[in-house]
């Protein structure tokens, strides 16, 4: 069993750095603009994109990927090292999504977690993390809705990752791969509203509403 305070730490790291919000500091800094009011109102790259920051939108999808990553590979290879137990990795992975979307610094407004969600998948397991992206790489150049791919690509990869597991995974883990997917879900639940509606933004178009 791992110590309670260890896995106390590992949430909190996990979570700080989880919440650094790269969308709303990059459009801050280098367009002088509150991101939050602009578009959809998000902070993830998606929205960077929509503001006209393209650019920035891309380096916002690379940094929130990497902040998941970087909790999980942490956990994995340096405390996994010395502590064991594949349940850091699950903690790791599980704050540091929950800090993209509840992140203190902006009142617990954040992301809906897609790009956290894929660094975190990526380090948890790589196969099943670049087909997901695969999935919402197609999904995206058929139909053009940044969230119809997303929630594809949540859905797939549960599937994919047990698919590929590798050694024991504890309960508490397999719970991660597949809570995470549908916290990313239950984010987009007005983007699914909107999809329904046939009112969702489409890349590619005039934005009506």
């Amino acid at each position: 069993m791992i110590a309670f305070g260890i896995c106390v730490t590992v949430a909190g790291i996990a979570y700080l750095l989880g919440s650094i919000p790269f969308g709303f500091l990059l459009v801050r800094v280098f367009r002088k603009e509150d991101i939050r009011t602009v578009g959809s109102g998000n902070i993830g790259a998606t929205n960077v994109v929509r503001s006209g920051a393209k650019g920035l939108g891309a380096l916002t999808f690379v940094l929130d990927a990497a902040k998941g990553y970087v909790a999980v590979f942490a956990a994995k290879w340096v405390l996994g090292d010395w502590f064991g137990g594949t349940d850091l990795f699950a903690i790791a992975a599980i704050f540091a999504v929950l800090g993209h979307m509840y992140p203190v610094w902006l009142r617990f407004k954040g992301g809906k977690g897609v790009a956290t969600a894929f660094g975190v998948f990526l380090a948890l397991s790589p196969w099943a993390a670049l087909l997901g992206l695969a999935v919402f790489v197609v999904v995206m150049a058929i139909w053009r809705y940044v969230s119809l791919a997303s929630i594809a690509s949540a859905v797939v990869f549960p599937v994919l990752a047990l698919w590929f597991a590798r050694g024991a995974w504890t309960a508490l883990l397999v719970a991660a791969v597949v809570g995470i997917p549908l916290l990313v879900i239950v984010k987009h639940r007005q983007n699914i509203r909107r999809l329904l509606a046939g009112t969702e933004y489409r890349f590619g178009r005039a934005k009506t509403v």
